[in-house]
C-alpha cells in the first residue's frame, strides 16, 4: 500500500497476540458504479484505522485520510469522482460529512449549510450532483435533506421525525428515495416509505401495522438498471429475515421464497440479473446466487467460516471478506486470487472454534468455544460476551479471544436471547427484561462449561465490551457468586443517567426495549441497571472507557464507579480519548495488556 507501512515492525520477542492486532489488514474493497476500477477501502496499514483511495486500473493505492483516531465511514460518489467521508471529533460520531477527489485533493464540506449531527444514511446520485443525506439530533429527531440536480446546490429537507429513521437508498435514475422509519415507535422493526425528491410520497410499506406488529423491514437496494423501480427489501414474515422484491410504482410484491435455513440476505448482481445472497446459519456464512427470472439458486463456492462482506463485480465475479476462527480474514474472488494483500507482517493464526449447544430456559443455545490445542479441562474460562444486543458472534476471526488462548484460557462466546441469526422470536425476546434474559442463557451456558469439565469454576471471567459490558457489570451484581472477576469495556453501567446522556436512535431502541423512558417505567430501567446491583458485586472489575462515547456516554460510567469506590471495591477504570472503542491499533494493543494484567493479579490461582 503506497505511503503505509505497519507502525511497529515484527521482532522475535513480539508475541503472537500482538502481531494479531498489528497485521495489516483492509476491509472488503467498495467500488464506483460507473467507474468500477475506483474502489474504496478501509486499513490499519499505519497503525490506525483510515481511508484508502484504490484505483485498480493503475493499481495506485492512496491514503485518503489521516486523523489521530481513524476514520472508517466513506462512500464513493458512483462516477468514482469523489469521496466522501464522515468527519466527527475523537470519535463521538456527531459531524459533518466532508469530500475530496479520488485522485487527491483538500477536503471540502460536501453539503454546505448542514449542521452538524449523528449521520442517519447517505445517497449520492450518477448524475453527480444529487445527494441525500440522512441527519440525527437530540433536537430534532431525524432529518432528511436533498440536493436536487436542477437547485442552487443547496439541501432542502424533505422528511423530519422526532423517532429514528435513514436514508436506505437512491434509485438508479436518482428519482426515487427509499427511507426506512420507525414512526410507530418500534424502533427495532422498520417500516418503509419510498419519496421522490421533493418528498412526496410514492409507496408505502409497514409490516408493523403501525407499531402492532413485531414484523420488520429493511432496504436492500434499488435495482441497478435505469428506470427501474423494483427494491430489493428484508423481510421478517416467516420467522427470520429474507429478501423480496418489491415494484414500488406498481406495488407488486415478489417472494423469492429461497429455501435456505437461517437469515438470508441480498444484494444484486451489476445487470440487475441475479441476486448476491448472504445466507447465515448457526454462526457461519456462506454465498449463493439466485437468477431472478428463472428462480434458479447456485452455491457461490467460499471456505466453511465467515464471510462479513461480498459484493459482485460487472464481469460476474464475486469479491467477499472471509475469515475462520482459526484464519485470518483476506479479501478473496470467484476467480480464485486474493484481491487485496497488505504488506508487512501476517497475522498467526489462532485455533478452531467447537459448537456446544446447551438446553436453556428459552430454547437450545448455541455457544462458540476457543481452547488451547492440546489443553485439557477445567481451565480459566473467559466468557466474552458479545455487544448489540442484535449481533451474534460468529466462527469468524477475531483478535481479542485469540489473545486469551494463546494466554492459557479458553474462551466461552454465547449467542443469548436477543442475538442475531436465529430467527425473529430469539432475537426479540429480550423485550422488558432486558439484561436479565440474557444472563439467564448465559448463567445455562456457565454451567454446562463447568459440568462439561471445560470450565474450572472458581476461575471464571465475564467480560464484553458495549452491550457485552452491560452484561458484565449486571452479571456481576444479579450473579456474584458465579464469577472470580468482571471487565466490562464501554458499558451501561447506569441505565437511567446513560439514557438522559446517549444520542437519540439509541434512546429509542431503549423505549423499544424497555416498554417506555425512564419516567414511564421506571421499575423496568431500575431492575436492569447495573447501578442497582452495584453493592451486591464481590468479584474484582476492571472498566475501560471512552470519554467522547455517545452510545454509552462517561457520565454514567462515572456513577457505577463512585459506587465501588466508595465501599472500596476491588476495582480499576481506564479512560482514553475516543468513542465507543478506538481505531487506533497501539490503543487496543493497551486495552488488552491492562485486561490481562488485570487478571493475572486478580484470578484466583488454580488449585
Amino acid at each position: 500500500m503506497t505511503e503505509s507501512t505497519p507502525s511497529t515492525p515484527s521482532r522475535p520477542s513480539m508475541p503472537d497476540w500482538e502481531k494479531r492486532f498489528r497485521a495489516p489488514r483492509v476491509s472488503l474493497p467498495d467500488w464506483a458504479e460507473d467507474a468500477p476500477d475506483r474502489s474504496l477501502f478501509v486499513s490499519n496499514a499505519t497503525g490506525t484505522y483510515e481511508l484508502y483511495a484504490w484505483d485498480r486500473a493503475t493499481g495506485e493505492q492512496r491514503q485518503a485520510t489521516d486523523r489521530a483516531n481513524g476514520t472508517t465511514d466513506g462512500v464513493l460518489s458512483p462516477d468514482g469522482a469523489w469521496i466522501w467521508w464522515f468527519s466527527d471529533t475523537d470519535g463521538d460520531e456527531f459531524g459533518v460529512w466532508l469530500r475530496q477527489p479520488f485522485t487527491g485533493g483538500p477536503d471540502t464540506e460536501a453539503v454546505p449549510g448542514l449542521a452538524p449531527s449523528y449521520p442517519a444514511g447517505l445517497a449520492l446520485g450518477r448524475d453527480g450532483r444529487t445527494a441525500v443525506i440522512g441527519r440525527s439530533t437530540d433536537e430534532d429527531g431525524t432529518t432528511i435533506h436533498v440536493v436536487a440536480p436542477d437547485g442552487d446546490g443547496r439541501p432542502a429537507e424533505i422528511y423530519r421525525h422526532r423517532e429514528s429513521a435513514g436514508v436506505g437508498d437512491l434509485s438508479h435514475d436518482g428519482r426515487l428515495i427509499a427511507i426506512e422509519h420507525t414512526e410507530h415507535g418500534d424502533a427495532m422493526h422498520s417500516a418503509l416509505r419510498v419519496v421522490r425528491l421533493d418528498g412526496s410520497t410514492v409507496a408505502e410499506l409497514d409490516d408493523t401495522e403501525g407499531g402492532e406488529k413485531e414484523l420488520g423491514l429493511e432496504v436492500l437496494g434499488f435495482a441497478p438498471v435505469q428506470g427501474d423501480t423494483r427494491l430489493l427489501v428484508g423481510h421478517q414474515r416467516r420467522g427470520r429475515w429474507e429478501p423480496m422484491i418489491w415494484d414500488v410504482v406498481s406495488g407488486d410484491q415478489t417472494d423469492l421464497a429461497i429455501d435456505l435455513p437461517g437469515d438470508v440476505s441480498a444484494e444484486w448482481y451489476p445487470d440487475g440479473s441475479a441476486l448476491l445472497v448472504v445466507h447465515e446459519f448457526e454462526a457461519r456464512s456462506e454465498l449463493w446466487r439466485y437468477d431472478v427470472a428463472s428462480g434458479a439458486l447456485s452455491r457461490v463456492e467460499t471456505p466453511a467460516g465467515s464471510v462479513s462482506g461480498a459484493t459482485a463485480r460487472p464481469d460476474g465475479s464475486v469479491e467477499f471478506l472471509w475469515s475462520s476462527a482459526e484464519r485470518p480474514p483476506a479479501v478473496r474472488s470467484t476467480t480464485g486470487r486474493v484481491v487485496l494483500d497488505p504488506p508487512g507482517m501476517k497475522a498467526p493464526a489462532s485455533v478452531p472454534v467447537e459448537d456446544a449447544w446447551v438446553d436453556g430456559p428459552g430454547n437450545r443455545i448455541h455457544a462458540l468455544v476457543q481452547k488451547p490445542a492440546g489443553a485439557t479441562g477445567p481451565l480459566p474460562t473467559v466468557f466474552e460476551i458479545h455487544g448489540g444486543p442484535t449481533w451474534h458472534d460468529s466462527d469468524a476471526f477475531a483478535a481479542g479471544p485469540a489473545a486469551w488462548v494463546d494466554h492459557g484460557y479458553a474462551v466461552v462466546r454465547v449467542n443469548y436471547r436477543g442475538s442475531t441469526g436465529y430467527g425473529r422470536e430469539w432475537t426479540d425476546a429480550l423485550k422488558h427484561r432486558v439484561g436479565l434474559i440474557e444472563l439467564e442463557d448465559i448463567a445455562a451456558v456457565r454451567a454446562w462449561a463447568v459440568d462439561s469439565g471445560l470450565a474450572d469454576p472458581g476461575r471464571l471471567i465475564l467480560a464484553g465490551g458495549s452491550w457485552g459490558g452491560y452484561l458484565t457489570l449486571l452479571g456481576l451484581g444479579t450473579q456474584p457468586g458465579a464469577w472470580a472477576l468482571g471487565l466490562a469495556a464501554v458499558p451501561v453501567a447506569d441505565y437511567v443517567a446513560a439514557y438522559e446522556d446517549e444520542m437519540e436512535a439509541l434512546k429509542a431502541m431503549d423505549r423499544t426495549l424497555l416498554g417506555g423512558s425512564p419516567e414511564e417505567v421506571p421499575d423496568r430501567f431500575t431492575v436492569s441497571s447495573p447501578l442497582t446491583y452495584v453493592d451486591d458485586v464481590r468479584a474484582p472489575v476492571y472498566i475501560s472507557a471512552g470519554v467522547n462515547d455517545p452510545r454509552c456516554p462517561i457520565r454514567q460510567i462515572d456513577n457505577y464507579v463512585d459506587r465501588l469506590a466508595a465501599r472500596d471495591a476491588v476495582h480499576e477504570v481506564y479512560r482514553y480519548d475516543a468513542g465507543h472503542g478506538s481505531l487506533v491499533v497501539e490503543e487496543r494493543i493497551k486495552q488488552l495488556r491492562l485486561e490481562l494484567d488485570f487478571a493475572s493479579r486478580h484470578l484466583p490461582p488454580r488449585p
